[in-house]
C-alpha cells in the first residue's frame, strides 16, 4: 500500500507556473506507475499527465501538452508537475495517483490509490 499527498496548489494569474508535488510513503515507490489528475467544479475528473515508473515514458492530455511537465524522482519518492502557461480552464482539483500494475496510463479505474487533491486556481 502506498500513501499520497499532494502540495503546491494555489491562486496564479493566467500565464503564470505553479509546481504540484506528490510525496509518497508506504511500499516502494519506483513500484508505482504515477499519474495526475483533475477535477474541475461540475465536471468529471480527467486524465492530465502519467508517468512510468522509470520515468522514462510520459503520457499527457492534448489540453496540456507543452505546457505540463510531469516528472519523478524516486530516490525522494516523489512525483511533480511543472505547470507554465497556466489559463483560467486549468483550474481544478488535482490529485496523484498510483498504480501497481501496468494498466491504462489514462484510466481513472487503473489507479488504486489516491491523494486528497490540491486545489489549483488560475485567475483570468
Amino acid at each position: 500500500q502506498v500513501q499520497l499527498v499532494e502540495s503546491g496548489g494555489g491562486l496564479v494569474q493566467a500565464g503564470g507556473s505553479l509546481r504540484l508535488s506528490c510525496a509518497a510513503s508506504g511500499r516502494t515507490f519506483s513500484s508505482y506507475l504515477m499519474g495526475w489528475f483533475r477535477q474541475a467544479p461540475g465536471k468529471e475528473r480527467e486524465f492530465v499527465a502519467a508517468i512510468s515508473r522509470s520515468g522514462v515514458d510520459t503520457h499527457y492530455a492534448a489540453s496540456v501538452k507543452g505546457r505540463f511537465t510531469i516528472s519523478r524522482d524516486n530516490a525522494k519518492n516523489t512525483m511533480y508537475l511543472q505547470m507554465n502557461s497556466l489559463k483560467p480552464e486549468d483550474t481544478a482539483v488535482y490529485y496523484c495517483a498510483a498504480q501497481s500494475y501496468s494498466g491504462s496510463y489514462y484510466s481513472m479505474g487503473a489507479y488504486r490509490y489516491w491523494g486528497q487533491g490540491t486545489q489549483v486556481t488560475v485567475s483570468s
